[in-house]
């Protein structure tokens, strides 16, 4: 029997000082989504010195603004990319294992209304059961109209067939994100969040480390490391622009960001623990309708965006697909009055060369590294399901390019996430104590577990958050520790002043109340 770890404390004044200390790290990784925290947690369980800065919070980015799916890829599937999907269905069973409290099973019902699409995607799914072998969830069944309504009781009647029923996974994404991290501190790295790399560090041509600047105190630190991985996501490719630059060479774009738009509306609307999948829309899209976290996840869109905003805003025609679409396969059509939350999230697609601007639907949703003339290993692309393959690929470049002494791959397989837990919770439940997984008691031994504020969320979760969580902000707290910006922005909104109030007490600095209150609007607006 394991003895239970108590949770380690990210004291800010501590993270900073042990940055000040001179080290030469084997690795420094730039961005602290789900691509640099699982390159963090490989590293570091593998022996290397690790270090981590990410300018804004962990997973702020496209990590904390995925479907909430352990998914292998169903239209992946559809589009041929078989190597992908087998590859996804692998590491989604590894993640279920590792994070069992935040990532778990779920059952799909692909409802039809012809009569060849039962038929017709059922094959489909029957393959990627055999794809999925020994990894598979489930087995796919064929469901009459009374078994389909059964399953998703508020769907379409009118005309329904019947439907298909498969399984996948979904998963808490921001929380997910905290957990590698704070897995990865456990392994002996430092991940600091709310400190930006400013700049690359270059010696005769090699790339020997970064500076870097406490977003708060505006500490400058230079950082020394034998491999510098820039993780930034859909923001990768200004550093490679810095990296070319210092040594004479141009870098073109590899990244072609996507847009994608979700709408939560109240569990009413979909209940029951089934999601609903609609492989192909009037306009040839895919439509989720996802139970999560007590609320219902409506998405999600695919659109090319040339900016790089940190809060992107959905485009009308974006919403009006959505709701639209939803009012034709739900039988109450939800409105704009009835949306709680809309979040947007920025996928970074890899542009194949000489790419032409338009669809993002035939970019490749794959992973690639590479590792520029000065030694700059970049990685981007992939999707959550498979930050683990990818971690991997990352340090194999570094060994392939003797950046790094090899050491034997596996080292995360099956290495649980701090927390993990099995629980009889599901993740479509309300938010609540079962996400801290094995550390809910020691969550619930701290002040104010008796006092709840709303949505689930305690004084002592606040407390927890800030103490170890590395929660700084608001916004840390009510969009990443808690889920409640995204789930009921209203809510989250009525929250904030208590929530402010207790992190001031706990971390001393501010807590920057008003610039929450303003996105709090953001995710309440609806395009003009």
């Amino acid at each position: 029997m394991t003895t239970e770890l108590a949770p380690a404390q990210t004291r800010r004044q501590d993270l900073m000082a042990r940055l000040a200390e001179p080290q030469h790290y084997d690795i420094a990784i730039i961005g602290g989504g789900a691509t640099g925290l699982g390159v963090a947690l490989d590293a570091a369980a593998r022996g290397f010195s690790v270090v981590l800065v990410e300018s804004h919070d962990f997973a702020k980015g496209t990590s904390s603004r995925a479907t909430k799916l352990v998914h292998g890829g169903v239209r992946y599937l559809a589009q041929g990319n078989i190597s992908l999907v087998r590859e996804a269905l692998h590491e989604r069973t590894t993640l279920l294992a590792n994070a069992p409290h935040l990532a778990q099973p779920l059952p799909f019902v692909m409802p039809s209304y012809k009569f060849w699409e039962a038929p017709f995607y059922g094959i489909g799914l029957k393959m990627y059961d055999a794809l999925a072998g020994k990894a598979g969830l489930g087995a796919t069944e064929f469901l009459n109209r009374q078994e389909t309504l059964a399953c998703l009781p508020t769907v379409q009647a009118h005309d329904l067939k019947g439907g298909v029923k498969y399984w996948d996974g979904q998963f808490d994404d921001a929380r997910l994100a905290l957990a590698l991290a704070r897995t990865a501190a456990r392994q002996g790295a430092l991940l600091v969040n709310y400190c930006a790399a400013t700049g690359l560090i270059h010696e005769d041509g090699k790339l020997v480390g970064l500076h870097a600047r406490d977003q708060e105190t505006g500490q400058a630190f230079e950082i020394r490391a034998r491999c510098v991985v820039n993780a930034a996501g859909v923001w990768v490719d200004q550093l490679r622009l810095q990296d070319g630059q210092a040594i004479g060479r141009d870098a073109k774009p590899m990244v072609a960001p996507s847009q994608g738009v979700h709408i939560v509306v109240d569990r009413s609307f979909l209940p029951g623990d089934h999601a609903l999948l609609v492989p192909k829309t009037a306009d040839g899209r895919v439509l989720f309708a996802v139970p999560w976290l007590g609320k219902t996840i409506l998405g999600t869109t695919d659109t090319p965006r040339h900016d790089l905003a940190r809060e992107p805003l959905p485009f009308r025609e974006e919403v009006d697909f959505i709701l639209r679409e939803s009012a034709r396969y739900l039988s109450r059509a939800p409105g704009p009055a009835d949306i709680k939350s809309i979040w947007v999230g920025l996928r970074p697609l890899v542009k194949p060369p000489d790419e032409e601007a338009g669809s993002t639907q035939a970019l490749s949703r794959e992973h690639t590294v590479i590792v520029s003339k000065s030694g700059l290993v970049t990685v981007t692309g992939g999707k959550w399901t498979t930050y683990r393959a990818m971690a991997e690929d990352v340090l194999d470049k570094c060994f392939g390019a003797a950046l790094l002494p090899a050491r034997g791959a596996g080292a995360t397989t099956h290495l649980k996430l701090v927390g993990a837990h099995n629980s009889s919770r599901k993740i479509s439940e309300a938010p609540g104590a079962h996400l801290y997984g094995s550390e809910a008691a020691a969550m619930e031994c701290l002040p104010g577990a008796s006092h709840e504020l709303g949505g689930g969320l305690t004084e002592a979760m606040v407390r927890f958050a800030a103490r170890y969580e590395y929660a700084r902000t608001v916004e840390d707290v009510l969009a990443r520790r808690s889920r409640l910006l995204f789930l009921d922005a209203a809510l989250a909104r009525n929250l904030a002043p208590e929530v402010a109030i207790l992190l001031q007490q706990e971390n001393g600095v501010d807590p920057q109340l008003d610039k929450f209150l303003t996105l709090c609007g953001q995710y309440l607006s609806l395009p003009a």
